[in-house]
């Protein structure tokens, strides 16, 4: 495989898919307004995307294992497009919500098969680069994806959001020609193990958002019989072993904490401009522009960086950084906009930073045979995280109505830096026992 030109394509092909979350994040207030719905209601907008691209992208990177990536990125862009078209019509929320559930059924195929490619077929040496590559990608969307989306939401509505997301399409003929032509392997599909994945995130959370203990006993529930599941299943839709690796878990957790502080703060960002400093969706695009905007410039010798210098530097920094910034907007958010602005001009690069060494790290400890399952759960974990994120962050200013907006931005920053705190002090647990998590996984 090229993946000089592969990995290009690729990337444009993530762009579009990230950009269409990035969009609607900017868009929240007009729909919020248009639709005369709650902040805790508009915030599955956001989580459901994100909950269904986390257990697609799941479902797409365990299918590599035995299907070849070529078929199932006709799948996912094809169920992408006309889910896009779909969305152009829809006029009322329950239409917008299905619009973007059948998007994140196929949007998951680009995430997911990007980097069970990159670990799959780049040598470790250039790895880092590519899957920079990957990430240069997704804070390019991040950049352009706020000022795309204020400006269409601005002068053609949120349904013409849609109408972006179609041009992942022209990707797929580049892409079926160019990639390695694989052979199917004999597999059988879990299918309860899915069914039983999907139940699993959808009732913790509908637990989250309602704060009700009995969808909480419900997801307890189906945990439990999953795990039975796990322990009777050939082959298992979620590979049990990863979980013995103690090297794996302590990424998974990591990887599950940085998505809530970043999914929370690009939920938050948008409303704080709206409502504390009366910005439109335009103007709100621009202020979170520059910071991604500069992230993806950099990825390009952060990429280059953590191939020569290794993942844990960078994943020290980036977390430092993260948490520094959750610290300034917790205590001086209500001071100016530009808090926001300069705030995302060093957050977006540590995060693009982070998860880059992150996803690297990752691929550094699985075995061959376990990058499908190994990469798919990390990013089901990740999204996961994000979609909690979303959905607890509009629960907390709901619960909070009754306070100064201001007061209730600052305590919802708060705990995106306690967050922040936890992953890092996981972060050092791993890096103590990192060399004995590896021998472990290569023994097994």
């Amino acid at each position: 495989m090229n993946d000089k030109i592969v990995m290009p394509v690729w990337t444009f092909g993530l762009f579009i898919v990230v950009m269409n979350t990035t969009m609607f994040n900017v868009s929240i207030p007009s729909i919020i307004s248009e639709l005369r719905i709650s902040a805790d209601l508009a915030s599955w907008i956001i989580s459901s995307y994100s909950i269904g691209y986390a257990l697609s992208t799941v479902i797409y990177s365990r299918l590599s294992d035995t299907v070849p990536i070529r078929r199932l990125l006709f799948v996912g862009l094809t169920i992408l497009g006309l889910s896009s078209v779909f969305g152009l019509f829809a006029h009322d929320f329950n239409a917008l919500l299905t619009a973007r559930i059948l998007q994140s059924a196929g949007a998951g195929a680009m995430a997911g098969l990007g980097l069970v490619l990159a670990s799959r077929y780049i040598p470790y040496e250039r790895r880092g680069r590519a899957i920079a590559m990957i990430s240069a990608g997704s804070a390019m969307a991040f950049g352009l994806g706020p000022i795309a989306g204020g400006f269409i939401s601005e002068y053609f509505g949120w349904n013409g959001l849609f109408a972006v997301t179609c041009l992942v399409l022209a990707v797929l003929p580049v892409l079926f020609r160019l990639l390695p032509k694989e052979q199917p392997k004999a597999f059988r599909f879990d299918g309860i193990g899915a069914v039983l994945t999907v139940v699993n995130a959808a009732t913790l959370l509908m637990a989250v958002t309602h704060s009700s203990l009995i969808w909480l006993a419900g997801s307890i529930g189906s945990f439990m019989v999953h795990a039975w599941h796990l322990k009777i299943a050939k082959e298992p839709f979620i590979n049990h072993k990863l979980l013995k690796m103690p090297a794996y878990r302590k990424l998974v957790m990591i990887g599950f904490s940085v998505l809530v502080v970043n999914l929370g703060n690009l939920f938050m960002m948008p409303l704080v401009l709206a409502h504390l400093f009366d910005k439109s969706a335009l103007a709100i695009g621009f202020f979170i522009a520059p910071g991604a905007i500069l992230s993806a410039f950099l990825t390009r010798f952060v990429g280059r960086w953590i191939d020569r210098y290794g993942n844990m530097r960078f994943l020290l920094l980036g977390h430092g950084i993260l948490a520094v910034v959750m610290a300034v907007c917790m205590v001086e958010l209500a001071v100016s906009p530009l808090i926001i602005l300069g705030g995302y001009l060093f957050f977006s690069p540590a995060l693009s930073a982070t998860m880059a060494s992150l996803n690297n790290e990752t691929s550094r400890i699985l075995p061959k045979e376990w990058i499908g399952s190994g990469m798919g759960l990390m990013q089901l974990i990740q999204f996961f995280g994000g979609s909690v994120s979303v959905a607890a962050c509009g629960l907390l200013l709901t619960l909070q109505k009754n306070l100064p907006p201001v007061d209730a931005y600052k305590h919802v920053y708060g705990v995106l830096f306690l967050m922040s705190v936890g992953s890092m002090a996981v972060l050092f647990m791993y890096k103590r026992t990192a060399k004995e998590g590896y021998k472990v996984t290569i023994q097994q």
